[in-house]
């Protein structure tokens, strides 16, 4: 179903509504038919189950081996964008019996459109442990302001499209001037994303070449044979070649998206399924497989070590915390106490006296008490 603007005059034109007339269908009938949908056609059920399958495997593999390898970071948003992913085509499936399900529609618009953003994020964790893992001294900014700049770019495209879809979900029946500036909204927001992506890619690009020119140069006098080892690792290619090629699925994907959404909701290439399966479904699937299925845990286990000994850190210095909560609280009721003991004809007096330093000494002293 696409939508137009109005006339010169203000007055909505033909189109517009008609448009008004079809947004109040609820079900196929003789008067709503499918044509008239913004998809145009019946979601094909079997590959929208095959998507959400395929989805939640990659999700309950990457959440396996992340909670395995303790790759927090990394697993949670491969994980939360497949989990994304699989709701948006778990919704698709009832649009295949009725394509007026409203409810249905504007799910699976909203995740699918959204879970690519989320995954990114993982991917541009990787330059940071790589540049640490091989030679930080080779990147043109220190390793660890990579996610400072990458992430909240990546945030910022998200935010983006989530105005853009929240302002076209709420456009109503009639509000189509609000529903085109959601849909400039949603617009802006990828093509900020690929802009991002297309950055990170120059950036990481350029420290491969910075690296392999390093290492070709000083293969035999280098004082770091840990990053050599490393990139001969086939293991590390590996985990390479499957970010790289997670990192191309995303890219033409968002390609795709722009040019679908540049024509309004209901363009032609809005309404052609095959396009959205390949382009869409497929390159979005691939990379969440791949991620899955070359785990940076087990084909990186230095960004895993990393990770990991991040997160034991922060919860010892909690720990530490906590134990020095409770010694204070301890201390204060562990004041200095004094003991006057009596024996006989004589009067002896015994300071117990507790100091609570690193360790407890107890120092008892016993003096006659002065005979007036």
């Amino acid at each position: 179903m696409s939508t137009t603007t109005q006339d010169g005059a203000g007055a909505p034109s033909v189109s517009d509504s008609i448009a008004k007339y079809y947004l109040t269908c609820t079900e196929l009938t003789p008067y709503c038919p499918v044509e008239a949908t913004t998809l145009g056609y019946f979601p094909n059920k079997g590959i929208n189950i095959f998507f959400a399958v395929g989805f939640g495997a990659a999700a309950l593999a990457t959440l396996a081996v992340g909670t395995w390898k303790k790759t927090w970071s990394y697993m949670a948003f491969i994980t939360a964008g497949c989990v994304l992913e699989l709701a948006g085509y778990a919704s698709r499936i009832p649009l295949s019996s009725n394509p007026w399900n409203h409810h249905a529609f504007e799910t699976q618009i909203v995740a699918i459109i959204l879970a690519p953003t989320v995954i990114c994020i993982s991917i541009y964790l990787t330059l940071k442990y790589a540049c640490i893992s091989l030679n930080p001294d080779l990147s043109r900014v220190r390793p660890h302001l990579y996610p400072f700049i990458f992430v909240p770019l990546d945030v910022s495209c998200l935010l983006v499209q989530a105005i853009g879809g929240a302002l076209a979900a709420s456009a109503g029946y009639d509000d189509f001037a609000l529903l085109q500036h959601g849909n400039r909204a949603i617009i802006a927001g990828i093509t900020l994303q690929v802009v991002v992506l297309l950055f990170f890619g120059a950036v990481a690009t350029d420290y491969y070449l910075r690296v392999k020119r390093w290492i070709l140069t000083n293969l035999e006098e280098t004082d770091q044979p840990e990053a050599v080892a490393l990139w001969r690792d086939k293991r590390f290619r590996m985990f390479v070649y499957a970010v790289t090629g997670a990192y191309a699925g995303i890219l033409i994907r968002c390609i795709y998206r722009i040019a679908e959404m540049a024509g309004g909701w209901g363009n032609h290439i809005m309404q052609d399924e095959p396009s959205f399966i390949v382009l869409e479904g497929f390159m979005i699937l691939i990379p969440c497989l791949l991620l899955a299925s070359f785990p940076a845990g087990i084909l990186f286990p230095q960004m895993a070590a990393r990770m990991s000994a991040r997160g034991n850190k922060d919860k010892s210095n909690t720990t530490i915390q906590h134990d020095r909560k409770n010694r204070g609280s301890s201390d204060h009721g562990h004041a200095e106490e004094e003991a006057n003991l009596e024996e006989g004809g004589g009067e002896n007096v015994m300071t117990i006296k507790e100091t609570t330093t690193s360790k407890k000494v107890v120092q008892v002293s016993a003096e006659p008490k002065s005979l007036e």
